[in-house]
């Protein structure tokens, strides 16, 4: 059997590919692309693409294809072959510079909020080469950035690329303050934790709700669910790790550094976390992690759901976004040391940071709304909607000394006591972790808990990464022209501290009185809703900032916020129409079915002797026969309440309609149907249970 390290990357084009393939003159030139962003030469490309194409042909490919990420939440690809006609009739395999550079795809059914009329069609792709090429079946993707005829962006990895220019450019600047001169780049490093559920493909078939929409739109709660906390950790199922030890190899084989897996608290439910790797890399490999998770599920039989809530009542699926800025020198920026209240250019950074999240809540609220992600956030499972930042003791305790000028005691450290002799000792950490928290301090990096599981991390990150820019920028525009700089350093710090501490919240971030405090007394935002955060993109601040650093333009807000919104309600109104449809071909008639039977019962039990009682089908048939009547008005209602949406005049106000009258109404049609479902006989009920769906993996 191989090791890992054998096939580890076999089918990347990698630094390694690339080294052992390129000539030396041309791969230094690349990697000074790669490195410090130098322009590519056109004979460089033509070299990278026919050893590129040599090593894919070698590999088994036929077919090349520019991979990219549009607005629509996943990637696309159109696959053309390497082959070009011979003079002898035959064929022979080409791919030049040009073709690895540009590529020409159809823009016109792809998400644009307006930026094109859809007669403009062009569209066109640009190979992103800090991004290694990949062979996928008999394909070679090429990771790229997709934009407009003209011009504007129209993917995500566009913004996320400029977002981590802008922030490089400023944190280079500071670094230069401090005196560090060797420093060539910097980048943002990002490592996200994929929860997910499985379930058998049988049972996935039998839902139209799942298929329609990624979640079950009905189910009452079964006897068991989660309370006993039985699942966390706990042993794989053999079926689920044939299917965990599938997914690792085909992932380790395109270069993702699966790490971590293990069952997450709802029945049903896993992880997988990945080593930490640069921003946009990171991003390309979630991405192909979804994909990569669906395809090896379809394998065993199984569906892996990536939708951020397919189950109420139990814990949904989120994405923990490990965000950090390292030096390309391998330096940790966010790294404290031993001594962080010595550590001044950490604390700066620090309260960059801090100053970003708070200036900029809205932004990074925004940056996770989905409707998916509106049903996940704010429930005991997920961070609430109001963002805050946990710090721990010692660095709540070293900023708090700052701030007042009084001495820093330090934390002394604690030697943990297990009352076994033959277990290890060892020191506990200076600070806990915080699972409530929307943005936790874990170490050396920011932990962003609030991304759904089916997001692409892009958006989190290009505007954590455009918040942090802006934060830098002030600090360096001032310190630049300081007298003392130690002095203005210090004061920066201090302020820092003082107008953002409302920010850093380290208690519970599910009790209630929080949230009141955080609004009432704090003046934190509380967007709950996608509609309610959305428009807040287009805010004068916001769009000052964003277009400041180059990361968008004001043209490409606009679209983003059409496209976003849009996607919500277009999102909300096909679970509608499902439920609609579900509720009046499957449950209602499977509740009238049993009514039937009772009926039929009841009248053979009086047939054979009228003596015998027959309270339990008379009692039964009242109920179901109310519940009957109840989802069919209900159905109605909501249908009523879809149709009504017809006359909205634009998105913005089609959004707030769907909040506050089309999501109440599929929840009253929920409620009748979940209980009907509690009373009627299982042989009757037209699709699998939650009991079925949550244990049905063995």
């Amino acid at each position: 059997m191989k090791s890992v390290s054998d096939f580890f990357g076999c089918k990347v084009f990698d630094d390694r590919v690339m080294k052992a393939n390129l000539s030396a003159k041309v791969y230094q030139s690349l990697r000074k692309t790669i490195d410090e962003g130098a322009k590519l030469d056109i004979g460089v490309a033509n070299a990278v693409a026919a050893a590129m194409k040599d090593w894919a042909v070698d590999h088994g490919a036929t077919h090349y294809t520019h991979w990219f990420q549009p607005l629509t939440g996943v990637t696309a690809e159109k696959h053309d072959s390497f082959i070009s006609p011979s003079p002898d009739g035959g064929v022979i395999m080409e791919f030049s510079g040009k073709e690895l550079i540009k590529g020409e795809p159809d823009a016109s059914s792809f998400p644009s909020g307006g930026l094109r009329a859809t007669f403009e069609a062009r569209g066109y792709t640009a190979w992103d080469p800090t991004s290694y090429a990949f062979i996928k079946g008999n394909t070679l993707c090429i990771p790229t950035a997709f934009c407009s005829y003209g011009g504007e962006a129209l993917d995500k990895k566009t913004p996320l690329l400029r977002s981590m220019e802008a922030l490089n450019k400023q944190t280079l600047r500071i670094l230069r303050l401090f005196g560090n001169s060797d420093v060539k780049c910097v980048r943002t490093s990002v490592g996200p934790e994929q929860e997910y559920f499985l379930i058998t493909k049988e049972m996935y078939e039998q839902r139209r709700d799942l298929r329609f929409t990624g979640r079950t739109l009905f189910g009452a709660m079964p006897p068991k669910g989660q309370e006993m906390d039985d699942h966390y950790f706990g042993v794989i199922k053999p079926r689920v790790a044939a299917y965990m030890e599938e997914l690792n190899e085909e992932l380790w084989k395109l270069g993702i550094l699966a790490k971590t897996e293990h069952n997450e608290v709802a029945p049903a439910q896993h992880e997988l976390a990945p080593v930490y790797t640069t921003t946009n890399i990171a991003t390309d490999h979630n991405q192909l992690t979804m994909e990569i998770m669906q395809k090896v599920a379809a394998k065993h039989g199984l569906v892996c759901l990536l939708h951020e809530k397919p189950f109420a009542g139990v814990n949904g699926s989120g994405k923990h976004n490990n965000w950090s800025l390292t030096t390309d020198g391998g330096v940790n920026l966010l790294s404290p040391g031993e001594t962080p209240y010595e550590n001044a250019q950490f604390l700066l950074f620090l309260c960059a940071v801090i100053k970003a999240v708070d200036d900029y809540q809205a932004l990074l609220r925004l940056s996770v709304a989905t409707a998916g992600n509106d049903h996940r956030l704010g429930a005991n499972e997920a961070p609430p909607a109001v963002i805050s930042i946990f710090l721990g003791e010692e660095l709540n305790a070293v900023l708090e000394a700052i701030e007042t000028g009084t001495p820093y005691a330090g934390t002394e450290k604690t030697q943990m006591k297990l009352g076994v002799n033959v277990l290890p000792k060892f020191n506990r950490d200076t600070t806990d972790r915080n699972r409530t928290s929307p943005f936790a301090f874990t170490g050396n990096k920011f932990e962003f808990r609030m991304l759904g599981s089916s997001n692409s991390i892009a958006c989190a990150n290009m505007m954590l990464n455009s918040a942090v820019a802006e934060s830098l920028k002030i600090y360096a525009d001032r310190l630049e022209k300081a007298e003392n700089f130690e002095d203005a350093l210090h004061e920066m710090i201090r302020k820092t501290i003082k107008d953002h501490k409302h920010i850093i919240f380290n208690g519970n971030g599910y009790d209630d009185t929080w949230i009141k405090e955080a609004v009432e007394k704090r003046g934190l935002l509380n967007y709950r809703t996608t509609p309610d955060c959305m428009p807040h993109l287009l805010d004068e601040k916001n769009v000052r900032m964003l277009t400041s650093h180059k990361v968008f333009s004001e043209a490409e807000l606009k679209s983003r916020c059409e496209i976003m919104l849009d996607n919500y309600c277009k999102t909300v109104l096909i679970e509608a129409n499902t439920m609609i449809d579900m509720a009046r071909t499957e449950i209602a008639p499977a509740v009238g079915g049993y009514i039937l039977e009772l009926a039929n019962t009841a009248a053979a039990k009086k047939a054979v002797d009228a003596s015998i009682p027959c309270g339990y089908e008379a009692g039964l048939l009242k109920k179901l026969a109310r519940l009957e009547e109840q989802i069919a008005v209900k159905a109605d209602e909501l249908e009523e309440a879809v149709m009504r949406l017809k006359d909205t005049e634009d998105v913005e106000t089609e959004s707030y309609r769907i909040r506050d009258v089309v999501l109440g109404k599929m929840g009253e049609l929920r409620v009748a149907c979940d209980e009907a479902e509690t009373m009627t006989a299982k042989k009757y009920w037209p699709f699998p249970t939650y009991g079925d769906l949550l244990f049905g993996v063995k």
